[in-house]
């Protein structure tokens, strides 16, 4: 049973992604599938990343994150917000970087709309082994720190991904 969740909104192309509880990579799946649709949307006008009722996320989905701040950026020269309360998350985003993409509030209301929840998506392993890799080389391209933190990891799950296609 997982014990995180993605819940997200869309209005006026203004797109709410709450993450409530421990997100882990399972997770990312749905994320990034959800993330594909938001980026084709031609009426995209910001993003705003809830984190207030986030216990823990991981690295992966974090990367997934910094996509949406990349992505943003060169289509629309606009930075996402991020609201996060937790001071350990906060530590996590900046230690990484995430203050130079992001425009971090940490003291804001919680984000209360309606939300629907993402559906699970059950990934392959190869796919899961993919996503993690593009989350990393994001991480990895926001600094250097980040690029010697996640090196080893992108390399060593590159090399299992060329065993498993041979």
């Amino acid at each position: 049973m997982l014990s995180g969740r993605i819940l997200y909104a869309v209005h006026h192309g203004t797109y709410v992604i709450k993450f409530a509880g421990d997100v882990r990579v399972p997770l990312c799946a749905s994320l990034e599938g959800f993330m594909e649709r938001m980026l084709a949307d031609a009426e995209l006008h910001a993003v705003l990343i809830d984190l207030t009722d986030t216990v823990a996320i991981d690295s992966t989905a974090l990367g997934l994150i910094a996509k949406i701040a990349v992505s943003l950026k060169e289509r629309l020269d606009r930075q996402p917000v991020i609201l996060s309360t937790n001071p350990d998350v906060n530590r996590v985003l900046s230690s990484m970087g995430f203050d130079r993409v992001f425009l971090i509030l940490e003291k804001a209301p919680a984000v209360n709309e309606s939300l629907d929840e993402l559906p699970f998506t059950e990934p392959s392993q190869q796919a899961l082994t993919r996503n993690v890799i593009e989350a990393h080389r994001v991480l990895m391209d926001m600094n250097e720190k980040n690029r010697a933190t996640f090196r080893d990891l992108v390399d060593m799950l590159e090399c299992e991904e060329r065993d498993q296609k041979h």
